[in-house]
């Protein structure tokens, strides 16, 4: 996919999930909203989800803590891939109690080394990907380029490979 090109969408049978370039903070909101629906209706079986502290994520929101509990099912697995998970457990209180339920479904990690600016921010599935280049300013790409998708994929299995088990679903405590 050339970055340059005009977006155009994909033909996916939920409805279609945007391919191209995307700008700004609502545009990456409403497609990560917009994916997960998706993954859930289609039934993705296996999802990677990266960023380096998901703050500005819409993981707090019902919409997607519906479309997640839709999507877990036996047989599905999740990576999920940060720096940190102090603002995950902060700020998205519906995403952490549905990581308690179906922890047995995700490989929560924690990403080693590097500046937090370098984290890569991103969905990435077989059906499709959402990569956001500049996670300050919410520009990115999105949509099914095999090219792009495998080299998205390449580096989150490096970095998955350099990274340790984090974010129990449960404390254990005296």
């Amino acid at each position: 996919m050339d970055i340059d090109k005009p977006e155009t969408t994909t033909s996916l049978s939920h409805g279609a999930l945007k391919s191209g370039r995307f700008s700004g903070r609502e545009e990456f909101t409403q497609l990560v909203r917009d994916s997960l629906a998706t993954a859930a209706h289609e039934g993705w079986p296996e999802i990677i989800l990266s960023d380096a502290t998901f703050e500005d994520w819409p993981l707090r929101e019902r919409l997607v803590a519906e479309s997640l509990q839709a999507w877990a099912k036996p047989g599905r697995h999740m990576v999920i891939l940060a720096a940190r998970y102090d603002e995950v457990v902060r700020r998205h209180p519906r995403f952490v109690q549905w990581r308690i339920t179906w922890g047995h479904l995700l490989d929560c990690r924690v990403g080693r080394g590097g500046a937090i600016a370098d984290f890569p921010s991103a969905i990435w599935s077989r059906a499709w990907f959402l990569h956001r280049l500049d996670p300050l300013d919410c520009v990115g790409v999105c949509g099914n380029d095999r090219g792009r998708q495998i080299s998205l994929k390449q580096t989150l299995e490096q970095r998955i490979r350099e990274s340790s088990v984090g974010f129990a679903s449960t404390t254990v405590g005296l």
